[in-house]
């Protein structure tokens, strides 16, 4: 993780050089200097693949860095969204000063859509944000890595046991080639959680946790006249498991990845309930409402997980670790001891804005010519996680993890169009089939 690049080598040799690695990995004629640049030498180009409102967000986070950086290339499967996301940024930097303005420059023939425009946009940069739902994202980081870029990309990085493995193969050749990999799990860049990492010990052994990702739940959108099937269910993606994973995926995977982070481990089964109880519309599609799962990691101990969409309820999001000398509480960052009393308690006024982190830290090592991150195989992993609790939900059976990695389940549409059947269709009454414990299998 913490190898360099030597000294002397500029920026521009380490990342065409980083995608040469490995034996003449890639052979793409993009990364001849001539086409790989165009820009100053200190230019660092991206482009931004998904630009709903965390693309957006991710890309104004990477003009944000103290880098030379501009973005180039903008791409969705929507015009309407890179227009939007073009139009938000041209906003933002509008109330900025300096440099700032400089920063964007992506005029309409640097503008992609549809399903092909990914393989344009990344065609045009150094680094890539990927941003789009999720069920996209094992094929556009394997487009990144193959043409030798560094990747930003959200979680989770995969919505089902096929995409992980991809992730986990295209994870194997980036590192091959070098080439810098962030994944949106934005906790191991908030300052809090990394200054409790380093005092764990405190805690002594972790024997139990429990993990909460519990609020009123989000956006849905409506049909519109004239869409087809492909269409609504990509605009509605979140309640689609070929896009969005459920919400264990999208959202839970965040907490179940900083159990897996501090116990320095996956979890090897898992078994649990869930359902639809109050969000039952055929606008909330095929996923569940609530899910609660006990996940069991080798050495025995329990995560008891939760997370629930149910306007009304208790609202929490948060961890927590018990030890055999005390435990950490996540939301109050502090450590107590089982008495009570507290050891650690993290100073919230050094707290960060650990989204901004991500691409601050990013794109320094890039601009150093360092290869410093790796995330991809723990974001894997930890999709995995999320994966093997909502198979353990759906289906009310214990689920085993080498098993269901290794599934080759692929719940992805066979082709990619807009007049193409997606992987669930609604039945006469507009219903999508929903997947029922003890019924459902995998």
């Amino acid at each position: 993780m913490k190898n360099q690049e030597p000294n002397n080598a500029s920026r521009r040799d380490f990342v065409i050089n980083s995608g040469l690695i490995a034996g003449g990995l890639i052979t793409s004629p993009i990364l001849s200097k001539a086409n790989y640049f165009s820009g100053a030498e200190d230019t660092i180009k991206v482009a931004v693949v998904g630009c709903g409102g965390r693309g957006t967000g991710a890309a104004m986070q990477a003009l944000s860095s103290k880098q030379n950086v501009k973005i180039v290339a903008l791409c969705d499967a929507f015009k309407d969204n890179v227009d939007n996301c073009h139009k938000e940024l041209t906003e933002e930097i509008n109330n900025s000063i300096g440099e700032l303005a400089k920063r964007l420059d992506v005029p309409e023939e640097r503008k992609f859509t549809g399903f092909d425009g990914y393989k344009k946009a990344i065609a045009l940069a150094d680094v890539v944000i990927l941003a789009t739902p999720p069920g996209f994202r094992p094929i556009h980081f394997e487009e990144a890595i193959a043409q030798g870029k560094h990747v930003f990309m959200e979680k989770p990085v995969a919505t089902d046991p096929a995409g992980v493995q991809k992730v986990l193969a295209t994870a194997a050749i980036a590192k091959q080639k070098k080439l810098n990999v962030v994944v949106g799990l934005q906790r191991h860049y908030q300052n809090s959680y990394r200054e409790l990492f380093k005092r764990k010990s405190l805690i002594g052994d972790i024997t139990s946790m429990q993990a909460w990702w519990d609020n009123d739940g989000v956006w849905t959108r409506p049909r519109k006249a004239g869409q087809t099937e492909m269409e609504y269910q990509m605009r509605n993606w979140y309640y689609f498991n070929w896009l969005c994973g459920d919400h264990i995926t999208e959202q839970h995977i965040h907490n179940l990845d900083v159990i897996n982070w501090f116990k320095g481990g996956y979890p090897v089964k898992a078994q649990g309930f869930g359902g639809r109880q109050v969000r039952t519309g055929k606008e909330h599609g095929e996923i569940f409402d609530h899910h609660y799962v006990e996940f069991e990691y080798a050495d025995g101990s329990i995560l008891n997980s939760q997370c629930r969409h149910m306007p009304g309820t208790m609202s929490r999001v948060d961890e927590l670790l018990i030890g055999t000398k005390g435990k950490i509480a996540f939301g109050a960052a502090h450590i107590k001891d089982h008495s009570g009393k507290i050891i650690y308690q993290f100073d919230t006024k050094k707290e960060n804005n650990p989204y901004q982190t991500e691409h601050d830290e990013l794109f320094a090592a890039i601009a150093k010519g360092e290869y410093k991150f790796a995330d991809a195989e723990n974001g894997a992993k930890s999709t995995m996680t999320s994966i093997l609790g909502r198979m353990a939900t759906y289906s009310g059976q214990m689920v085993y993890w080498d098993k269901a990695i290794h599934s080759g389940i692929d719940i992805h549409p066979k082709v990619y169009a807009w007049d193409a059947t997606p992987p669930v269709v609604p039945d006469a009454e507009g219903r999508y089939p929903i997947a029922i414990p003890g019924i459902t299998k995998y």
